[in-house]
């Protein structure tokens, strides 16, 4: 089996944690798939270790609920159902909408100035079909909000369900239908927060994760 991802090493790091954020990295930008077996000899040999470290990043992996350990027949990449999506995303809205709340009451000039920057190169990633530099922008747009509130565990929660979803970012981004809505609802998202329309603000948000959602299941579908 050829497995197809790029390698970053980390001379500073542990060779479980290189093994981990390289197999991690991924799982969610989608080179690793959904059901694909993760065979420890032949990723042992692409990333240039022993078996031990990969055997230690894939238990890690499963922690993070990215890997099943199948006992006698080794790993793959878990599956995520459609009723994984819905629970993942129905959470994810909850707590984005919460932070959007806050972003509304107390973000400063600063960090508004800085939410448009993450915007600009949102939909200049969109016109460029850069759809990887489209997704990392997106993250840093959406963390300035989540850190306008100010909660660190809000923060740790959000990113950590965030995970869960992010590897069907890709085939959600490459719809066409998705670019003009979510560069509107980011355009919205950035008004109500200037202007600090709570009420606007929590709506469009949670207008935005539901249109995520959608786009998701229908990917899922093809």
């Amino acid at each position: 089996m050829e497995y197809n991802f790029s390698i970053n090493t980390n001379e500073y790091l542990p060779l479980r944690d290189v093994v981990f954020n390289n197999l991690r990295d991924a799982i969610l930008k989608g080179d690793l798939k959904p059901g694909e077996r993760l065979l420890e000899n032949q990723l042992a040999d692409k990333l240039g270790v022993s078996r031990t470290p990969v055997r230690e990043a894939l238990r890690m992996l499963e922690q993070e609920n990215l890997v099943l350990l199948i006992p006698r027949k080794g790993a793959q990449v878990l599956e995520i159902s459609a009723d994984d999506i819905k629970n993942i995303m129905e959470i994810r809205s909850s707590l984005e909408v919460l932070a959007m709340k806050y972003a509304c009451k107390n973000m400063s000039e600063e960090k508004i100035a800085e939410l448009k920057k993450y915007n600009t190169q949102f939909v200049e990633a969109f016109e460029n079909d850069d759809y990887q530099a489209v997704a990392d922008a997106d993250v840093n747009f959406h963390n300035i909000i989540i850190e306008a509130a100010k909660n660190d565990m809000l923060c740790v929660l959000i990113n950590n369900i965030r995970t869960r979803a992010y590897r069907f970012r890709m085939a959600y981004l490459e719809v066409y239908e998705t670019k003009e809505a979510v560069i509107e609802h980011h355009r919205k998202i950035v008004e109500a927060i200037e202007n600090h329309w709570e009420e606007k603000g929590v709506q469009i948000m949670a207008e935005h994760i539901e249109h995520q959602m959608l786009e998701i299941l229908k990917s899922l579908e093809n």
